[in-house]
């Protein structure tokens, strides 16, 4: 059924008049007529009838003409939304974040609520792995990760924040008032790291690979605080991003940021790159106005 000339129809019935009608829609009254007429077609009943200068309705006429308020006020209430949608101010959006990422986000979700408090938010906790694949499969709209990604999944990653990787280790395992340590040097150490499914760990063991050496590992964990008490106890080197090593407080545990060549945790938002709804859009911003860097980097993989 056309919208309007069942719009058309509903003006003349409130108006009781083609002429007002046309004046109301700043149309030719032959053009009310015409469109009345085509609704009765498309129905396969009169809808009007004409007593003297006043309108009436028929049976079919009463149901249509109901019906086709309740249409029309759907109508526009679907424009409103759509253009609040437009304008960020509904919505809704999921994103996955794994567990050691959502760490910097506080001050994201924080600013987030206040600029979107009408767009329905919901963050789903995974791998950064897992997450990858849910965004390639079409799960997740966008999601974080720790570059680089799969190259086997079809994604757009979009850098946001990056970070140096440090080692952690017992007081006592470096060399006293060391402040780096180069990679090739873990090669005699054993490692604490986080599962294989970390996005983290799989960056870390491409950096071994090409540093020509194969870590001994001695244990391996999905929590990142777990890493620091097996360092602190001596059972190795864990190595965690530099905002990790920030929250620690103790005397048990050296410290040095890995160097030659110096890693680097980044963080990174990851999309199919066909699609980003408006509410995916005011996430990436308010991610770029908080964290602020590294939102130049885009590449698809």
């Amino acid at each position: 059924m056309d919208i309007r000339s069942l719009r058309y129809f509903v003006e003349t019935v409130r108006l009781n008049s083609f002429t007002h009608a046309a004046e109301a829609l700043n149309v030719t009254q032959s053009t009310i007529s015409k469109m009345v007429r085509q609704l009765e077609d498309e129905v396969g009943a009169q809808l009007l009838t004409r007593e003297g200068r006043k309108l009436g309705l028929t049976d079919t006429g009463r149901v249509v003409y109901a019906r086709g308020q309740e249409i029309l006020a759907t109508m526009r209430q679907l424009h409103v939304e759509v253009r609040d949608t437009q304008a960020t101010r509904r919505g809704s959006l999921t994103v996955g974040i794994p567990p050691m990422i959502n760490l910097l986000f506080t001050p994201v979700l924080k600013a987030f609520r206040q600029r979107h408090p009408d767009i329905i938010l919901t963050l789903r906790e995974d791998t950064g792995q897992a997450i990858e694949r849910q965004v390639a499969g079409g799960e997740l709209e966008i999601g974080m990760t720790v570059l680089p990604v799969d190259p086997k999944l079809d994604l757009v990653a979009v850098r946001i924040a990056s970070y140096p990787i440090w080692a952690l280790a017992e007081a006592g395992t470096f060399q006293k008032e060391r402040t780096t340590l180069e990679l090739k040097a873990l090669g005699a150490l054993p490692l604490v790291l986080l599962r294989d499914d970390f996005a983290l760990t799989r960056s870390l063991r491409s950096a071994f690979e090409a540093a020509g050496f194969a870590p001994t590992i001695a244990a391996q964990s999905g929590q990142w605080d777990w890493l620091v008490a097996m360092a602190s106890a001596g059972l190795g080197v864990a190595l965690l991003p530099e905002p990790f090593i920030h929250r620690l407080a103790g005397e048990r545990l050296d410290a040095v940021r890995i160097i030659a060549p110096e890693l680097a945790w980044q963080v990174a938002h990851v999309s199919n790159g066909r699609y980003l709804s408006h509410a995916g859009r005011a996430w990436m911003e308010v991610c770029q106005s908080v964290l602020g860097n590294g939102f130049a980097g885009q590449a698809r993989r």
